[in-house]
């Protein structure tokens, strides 16, 4: 990690410290998290002027329809992990596993 220096108001800083206390953590956290999504957000909104500036061909777009279709099969039941079980025992059953 590298330390930064800068000087910030008397105000900010007395803000600063109220909110790592509030939060639970050291000012210096707090302000590294800040300007980490800070830095996130300018990040994200060039990418977004660079989108509005070269937008999607249509040859990209093209495959768009596709995920209209949806899943190709419905996977919901997979989350029912006694029914799993149940068929995994099945399928021992009847290997002689």
């Amino acid at each position: 990690m590298t330390k930064l220096s800068f000087r910030v108001s008397d105000q900010d800083a007395a803000a600063a410290g109220e909110w790592a206390g509030r939060l639970g953590m050291k000012r210096s956290r707090l302000l590294r998290e800040a300007l980490h999504s800070y830095l996130v957000r300018l990040r994200a909104e060039e990418d977004a002027r660079r989108w509005l500036a070269h937008p999607t061909s249509a040859d990209e777009s093209s495959l768009s329809r596709i995920a209209d279709w949806g899943m190709a099969e419905d996977w919901r039941d997979w989350d029912d992990a006694a029914r799993l079980a149940e068929a995994c025992q099945a399928l021992r059953d009847s290997f002689d596993c």
